[in-house]
């Protein structure tokens, strides 16, 4: 299933969703049974009869009521809860799968509230499916009391339907909207917490307070537009209620009169119009369903994305030969690379350079797959990326990026969860991090929340946790943040690494150009030249580059 359906939720709630269903209809039974029962325990008193019976079983009545009531609260929670735990898992998956796509921002707001809201799908649309019954069911037992009581309800159940059906109609518009400035309230302010140093020093507070809450105003109007709505439903349902009893309690009152039924009977068909003037009272059941139905299409927005699908291949040896054959990236209509023909050789150390915008960032994003070309292929020893496995590509493949996000628990759990203490350590001491990881308070189990390191510490992070890779190394820029020597140090042991595995390295540095086996030029997404550092250099526009 690619998006998440209505149905597909409501059956996401697991078994207690039954429960729910039961809970719903026992209190329907009790809501139908109990006016009948108390109109004989009336005629009995009336008659001058024993009433004790009739008093008892509208006592066990309520009694099952309340039991149904405490169930479906119970049942509905739960139900609830289950559905927006595997709603949320869902998201955080396919999100992580797609990689790009959703603002961080808007996301939280879809994953903690739209997934909550578009949980209650099951439990709600039991509460407006049973909602029915009780007027259906009030409808009937009065044509079996007096056919003329069925009449009067009806004429008046028709009014409370139109504004049922109005209320509808207005909610599901403006839920939605609401919901989308929520979001972009969200967005902004995520946007705003990953730079509130950059804010704080650029003395712009103010200034980005008003950015983030500029949607405030949109919220306000929605939250209003929502309230009126309701307000205005209500009130017309409050109104119309009324005139539902009015009606058959007149066409009752002359019913007795006539001799048609007896006072037990007017007391039952009050009731019954009084649960069907309750039919109003759905506005508040409607509401939910409207609340859940656009939390859902929220949620399936970011369902429907695609991800990336891998293939059953394994790789077979090889040196690590990378082949772009005619790739081609578009973001709506900038093209990015166009028609990029290039073969790496197998165990080289490449420089990717180019001036800002050139399409270096997404040549070693194609190249790691992290994107699809939109176009082309590309190749790994001769075997499309897009024909082998997950673990066969990323056991081949590791990335290191400029500003690397550091996952696990522990220094050590962010260059290589689960791995081997003595293979972690390795990766450090290969790329230099060991330097100053052994150094903090519990050395590779410190926890990265108590692991202070500034951005060219965090990129030897990067580089260790990437260093694992078997066949491929994609550097985007994943050494910009070191000083001097460290770079170098790590240049080097890119540029000689004994295991001789295939290196492309995104750089605007020239030194790590120069020692680079290979170097390949891009200019606004097109190889403009492939060759040895110093063969390019006799290019001006090449060596403008490193200006």
């Amino acid at each position: 299933m690619t998006t998440a359906s209505f149905g597909a939720v409501a059956r996401r709630g697991g078994r207690w969703l039954p429960f729910v269903a039961v809970a719903a209809l026992s209190g329907t039974a009790v809501t139908l049974a109990l006016p009948a029962v108390l109109g004989r325990a009336i005629d009995a008193i009336v008659a001058g009869g024993g009433s004790g019976t009739w008093v008892a079983l509208a006592g066990g009545l309520v009694a099952l009521g309340v039991a149904g009531e405490l169930l479906g609260a119970y049942a509905g929670t739960i139900t609830v809860a289950t559905a927006a735990a595997w709603l949320r898992e869902r998201l955080v998956r396919h999100v992580l799968s797609a990689g790009r796509g959703v603002d961080a921002g808007d996301l939280v707001s879809r994953v903690s509230a739209n997934a909550v809201d578009a949980a209650q799908a099951g439990p709600t649309a039991v509460s407006v499916a049973t909602a029915i019954l009780p007027p259906a069911g009030s409808l009937v037992l009065l044509t079996l009391i007096d056919p003329w009581l069925a009449l009067a309800f009806l004429c008046g159940l028709a009014l409370v339907g139109a504004v049922l059906r109005a209320f509808t109609r207005r909610t599901a518009e403006v839920v939605g909207a609401y919901q989308r400035a929520q979001g972009r309230i969200a967005a902004r302010l995520t946007e705003a917490l990953g730079g509130a140093r950059t804010i704080a020093a650029a003395g712009t507070t103010e200034r980005e307070e008003r950015r983030v809450l500029a949607p405030l105003a949109d919220l306000r109007a929605e939250g209003e537009r929502t309230w009126r709505v309701l307000a205005r439903s209500s009130g017309q349902a409050a109104a119309a209620g009324p005139l539902v009893l009015v009606a058959v309690l007149a066409a009752g009152g002359l019913a007795l009169a006539a001799g048609r039924i007896s006072a037990g009977d007017l007391f039952a068909a009050g009731r019954y119009a009084v649960i069907g003037a309750g039919l109003g009272g759905l506005t508040g059941t409607l509401a939910g369903l409207a609340r859940a139905r656009a939390a859902l299409h929220r949620v399936g927005e970011v369902l429907a994305r695609p991800t990336i699908q891998y293939g059953p291949a394994a790789l077979p040896p090889g040196p690590g030969r990378l082949e772009f054959r005619g790739v081609a990236v578009r973001s709506g209509d900038a093209t990015l690379l166009d028609g990029v023909d290039l073969a790496v050789p197998g165990g080289a150390a490449v420089a990717v350079v180019g001036r800002s915008g050139a399409g270096k960032s997404v040549l070693a994003a194609v190249a790691a797959r992290l994107r699809d070309p939109d176009e082309g292929e590309v190749r790994l020893d001769g075997v499309p990326l897009t024909d082998l496995s997950h673990g066969a590509l990323r056991a081949a493949v590791g990335c290191a990026f400029e500003r690397p996000v550091l996952i696990g628990g522990t220094v050590a759990d962010a260059v290589g969860l689960g791995l081997a203490r003595d293979r972690v350590r390795g990766a450090a001491l290969a790329t230099h991090a060991d330097d100053f990881v052994s150094r903090l308070p519990l050395g590779y189990d410190t926890p990265l929340a108590d692991a202070p390191m500034s951005g060219g510490e965090r990129q030897r992070l990067g580089l260790a946790r990437a260093w694992h890779a078997e066949r491929l190394l994609v550097l985007d820029d994943a050494t910009s943040s070191l000083d001097t020597v460290t770079e170098m140090q790590i240049s080097r042991t890119l540029t000689a690494d004994g295991r001789g595995r295939t290196r492309l390295i995104v750089t605007h540095r020239a030194a790590t150009a120069s020692r680079a086996d290979l170097v390949v030029w891009l200019d606004a997404g097109r190889v403009r030249a492939v060759g040895s550092h110093a063969a390019l250099c006799d290019d001006p526009d090449y060596r403008a580059v490193f200006v």
